[in-house]
């Protein structure tokens, strides 16, 4: 194994999201399908032995401390202490687009320093470790598009036809915590079977509140609307809107308001980190 390392950190969308229920302990229990993208951040890993965890590049802002790579990297059992890493971010995932960036960068420092450090943790035994950081981690540490239910770590991995994807991102920031705890949240969706997705019948309950909240995002939805079934991803701020090929997504991106930064990517199946990665033994 090479004692370097540079990933896509792929970026997700939320193609639907239904809230069923809440739990006592005020987790929200979800449905959703979470379908991964071709595009995203890159990290660079760079094993040394001076046991030390250091992260460069764009940070967001956010101290070393917090952020959830260090996070991850400190909550791996290493086998030695000397063995260390130096972490070099470079990032086009916004945050608080509900693309969910800080958690797939949680789950490929979690998969690159599993091969780096020789750790030979599962898969399971990653995601449980994933979920300790964030609710989405373990999907990207099981690294494919998936069903997701409970609190969206029980996991059905999907085979999704090819399809691309507009993603806009409206100039504002959505608090998930804000959302989640609004009174007039819809919480009470009947659950639905896989099969009712697939017919048409799913929506995102955030997102009238959200584009009620935000008028950025209901001025990009109601122009990404002409082009199809428009939607928020997470709690946004991001959404998104599927082409059956490339070309017709660049078209509607080359037609793209000059306010609004947008990108095409294509969904995949499985994560491009498995592409330079063995993937972790179930």
């Amino acid at each position: 194994m090479s004692k370097s390392l540079t990933l896509l950190s792929p970026a997700k969308l939320n193609l639907f999201l239904h809230i069923v229920g809440r739990n006592a302990d005020g987790y929200h229990r979800l449905q959703t399908l979470f379908q991964l993208l071709d595009w995203g951040d890159e990290l660079t890993f760079t094993a040394d032995d001076s046991g030390t965890i250091s992260l460069q590049g764009d940070c967001l802002g956010i101290p070393a401390e917090e952020n959830l790579i260090v996070r991850a990297a400190r909550s791996l059992p290493r086998k030695q202490p000397s063995q260390g890493v130096s972490i070099s971010l470079h990032k086009r995932i916004p945050a608080g687009g509900g693309l969910g960036g800080g958690s797939s960068n949680a789950a490929t420092t979690l998969l690159a320093l599993n091969a780096l450090w020789q750790l030979d943790l599962s898969s399971a035994e990653l995601q449980r470790i994933g979920l300790q950081l964030g609710a989405d981690v373990p999907v990207f540490v099981a690294g494919h598009t998936a069903w997701a239910e409970g609190v969206g770590d029980v996991l059905t991995p999907v085979e999704m036809p090819p399809r691309w994807y507009l993603v806009i991102a409206p100039p504002c920031h959505v608090s998930t915590a804000e959302i989640f705890s609004h009174e007039q949240l819809t919480r009470d969706t009947s659950a639905i079977k896989m099969a009712a997705f697939f017919e048409g019948h799913s929506r995102n309950d955030c997102q009238p509140l959200v584009r009620s909240i935000h008028d950025e995002v209901d001025k990009a939805l109601n122009w990404l609307e002409k082009f199809g079934d428009a939607r928020l991803t997470g709690t946004g701020s991001c959404v998104f809107c599927s082409f059956p090929d490339e070309a017709s997504a660049r078209s509607a991106l080359g037609q793209l308001p000059l306010q609004w930064a947008g990108f095409v990517a294509q969904g995949l199946n499985e994560s491009p980190v498995f592409a330079a990665l063995a993937r972790p033994r179930d």
